[in-house]
């Protein structure tokens, strides 16, 4: 499986809150690096999409070898806010995560 399709199967398993399937796509020391912090472990990642409710709408995904780049609305309770998210694959798996988008309406 390329890079490109772990990661859309990755959100899909989260939009489906298959928390289960989602860890499959992960490593376990995956590195998550957001807007609020930063959070080390692959269960650590997914406890909190899990925890928050994360969906995600995704409105474009590009690919350059292990790296992928994902452009959507993020969705958090009331809150639809526009991202980033860009993705590294190491062994087929995401081990690095970083995240950009205005955290404002949330506040």
């Amino acid at each position: 499986m390329d890079a490109k399709q772990v990661v859309i199967n990755c959100i899909e398993a989260v939009n489906n809150g298959n928390y289960t399937e989602a860890r499959k796509y992960v490593t376990a020391d995956m590195r998550f690096v957001g807007v609020f912090g930063a959070t080390d472990g692959g269960d650590a990642y997914v406890d909190y999409l899990e925890k928050k409710h994360i969906r995600y709408q995704v409105h474009k995904v590009f690919a350059d070898g292990n790296d992928v780049c994902v452009l959507y609305d993020l969705l958090m309770g009331p809150h639809a806010i526009y991202g980033c998210g860009w993705y590294t694959l190491t062994d087929g798996k995401v081990s690095l995560l970083k995240v950009v988008f205005d955290p404002r309406p949330m506040m």
